[in-house]
């Protein structure tokens, strides 16, 4: 009887030990997917096009035009900010949008790039921003845009991969799944303990 429950009692704790890294490598592996993903989704285009930037599941979710037109930047005198109109194309209203702007010369080297933020963005509303802290060294032909955060309204995070993906995730613990939500404990039956797990989006 005492062996039993000691290897009871060691399998519990082998659970507990072993949760917190099956939530990380997750939580990882929907991160990396969000950016390859990214990674050949965003296309350079010409000045005067609209650029867009996808989500993690590589829809488009940010359209952005430039609204500056004049970037004649060299290294001695560099353009030092840009003005351009991001508009949410994504379905959810976004609490939070956050991204880089990157300017390229006619051969393709990058020579400028700056960050843009946005708060309370609804679907299909555009609004104006800028770039400060960019700076651009040359004459650009093409730019592109790459959404770093986009948040929705917390009743629209069905989470679970950054970004909005939708993509969902599980933890399977000897077998059995528990779904991950972002903000919603879930409770596990340890024994004749009950552990409460929370997954929140970092700071």
């Amino acid at each position: 009887m005492r062996q039993s429950a000691n290897r009871t009692l060691r399998r519990q704790d082998l659970k507990l030990r072993i949760l917190p890294l099956f939530v990380v490598l997750a939580l990882s592996a929907a991160a990396i997917r969000a950016q390859q993903s990214k990674a050949v989704s965003e296309q350079r285009v010409p000045l005067s096009q609209a650029a867009i930037a996808m989500d993690a599941s590589g829809a488009p979710a940010l359209e952005a035009t430039l609204r500056t037109t004049a970037l004649n930047g060299a290294p001695d005198s560099p353009v030092t900010n840009v003005r351009i109109v991001v508009r949410n194309e994504s379905s959810a209203f976004l609490t939070y949008a956050s991204g880089a702007v990157t300017f390229y010369d006619g051969t393709g080297v990058r020579c400028g790039e700056g960050l843009f933020k946005l708060d309370a963005l609804a679907e299909n509303e555009a609004a104006d921003t800028d770039a400060p802290g960019l700076r651009i060294t040359c004459s650009p032909s093409t730019w592109r845009i790459v959404a770093t955060n986009l948040v929705p309204r917390l009743a629209e995070q069905t989470l679970l991969a950054p970004s909005g993906s939708g993509a969902k995730l599980v933890i399977s613990i000897d077998g059995e799944e528990h779904p991950i939500q972002l903000g919603k404990p879930m409770v596990l039956n340890v024994g004749e303990k009950q552990k409460t797990i929370t997954v929140r989006a970092a700071p």
